[in-house]
């Protein structure tokens, strides 16, 4: 029944706990009750802290409701057995009515409870051990009562609804990713197929003319030299027209991701800071960027991180800090700081790693060189 030490799911949070604080309330009645009537408010009081935590714990499984029923009960014991006030432990059943997704459920397990909560009420009255004051006061708790399974089942429809909708938006994201691996495949295969077939061919073709037709040969190795030349440019074209992730877009992304694990951010950058970087020059560092703020949020258990760009004469330096647990000296560096090592490596850069209990910081370089077509041969 009780799953290892874990008292509630850690998806709650807080939440559950928050709650527990409303059962000091019954714990004041059980203790002024005499006799076997405090035994049974004991019990049923035990019983029903039981069923607090098993309807967490079976929340969206079928045993839900047989939980539910049993904490309605125990509400109807203890309000019956001890004293009216226990009226109020409803709330905590309201909540979880609120829960059900589905109408008919929801709606059946609202009127269950709306009878039993009425029946101590209605007996209350008829021996007279209810005034019109403490009625009167009992009512609009009673209303609200009812009420609010609406309000938690609106809330939670809300949070599925977005839920789905965030997974929707990464579905359309992964389907757009598919698309463009598939768009660039195909542009590369009609933009590069034919012209590498031609060269191959004629470059068989000068290996054959070289000792018959030397002049020939010359002739076909200069095509062969504008071919690869147009399809160097038709190569740049199609590379361009690719679109690849900028710092400042990257930095954006970081931001959001912190925000959204609740890591404060100290951001230290200029716009203009890498304006005149190149396309992939700036890819490739704002992969190792993202990377490594990706490690913050999974790994690292901070609550405070720094992005600090800084231009110098010889390049740019990034600082990525965090305060989290930091790298132990027995633990090897994954392939993510890998992957940063060998793209910086790439762009001519660098990467520095300091690490500690206090947290690690990440420092990378990368040179800056003037914005036009890298790799390959002018034209």
């Amino acid at each position: 029944m009780f799953q290892g030490l874990e008292l509630f799911p850690k998806r709650f949070g807080i939440y559950p706990y928050i709650w527990m604080i409303y059962l000091a309330m019954p714990l004041y009645y059980l203790v002024s009750a005499h006799g076997h009537e405090q035994y049974i408010g004991i019990t049923a009081f035990i019983v029903f802290v039981l069923t607090y935590r098993q309807l967490y714990m079976t929340a969206g499984e079928f045993i839900f409701s047989y939980w539910l029923i049993l904490q309605m009960l125990c509400v109807l014991i203890l309000t019956l057995v001890i004293d009216p006030n226990m009226f109020f432990l409803g709330f905590f059943t309201a909540n979880f009515i609120g829960w059900y997704t589905e109408k008919r459920l929801f709606r059946m397990f609202l009127l269950v409870f709306a009878i039993i909560q009425t029946i101590p009420i209605a007996m209350a009255i008829a021996f007279n051990q209810l005034s019109a004051e403490q009625l009167l006061f009992f009512t609009p708790f009673y209303i609200i009562m009812l009420i609010s399974p609406y309000g938690i089942r609106t809330m939670l429809d809300r949070q599925q609804l977005e839920a789905k909708l965030d997974e929707a938006q990464q579905h359309i994201r992964e389907l757009i990713k598919r698309e463009e691996r598939m768009r660039i495949a195909r542009d590369l295969h009609d933009t590069m197929g034919h012209t590498l077939s031609l060269i191959t061919l004629k470059s068989e073709l000068v290996t054959k003319l070289i000792a018959k037709n030397p002049e020939r040969a010359i002739q076909e190795a200069r095509e062969i030299e504008r071919t690869s030349r147009a399809a160097l440019r038709e190569v740049r074209q199609l590379v361009s027209d690719m679109r690849a992730i900028s710092i400042a877009e990257a930095i954006a992304d970081a931001r959001e991701m912190l925000r959204s694990a609740d890591i404060e951010l100290q951001l230290s950058a200029q716009q203009e800071t890498c304006s005149d970087v190149p396309d992939l020059t700036q890819n490739m560092v704002s992969l190792c960027l993202l990377e490594a703020v990706t490690n913050i949020v999974k790994h690292s258990k901070a609550t405070w991180s720094l992005i600090l760009l800084k231009r110098e004469t010889n390049g740019i330096y990034i600082t990525i800090q965090d305060n989290g647990t930091g790298i132990s000296s027995d633990q090897h560096p994954g392939n993510g700081l890998k992957g940063m090592s060998e793209r910086l490596h790439l762009i001519d850069g660098s990467l520095q790693i300091d690490s500690d209990t206090k947290g690690t910081r990440l420092a990378l370089f990368f040179p800056i060189v003037a914005n036009k077509p890298q790799g390959g041969v002018s034209i």
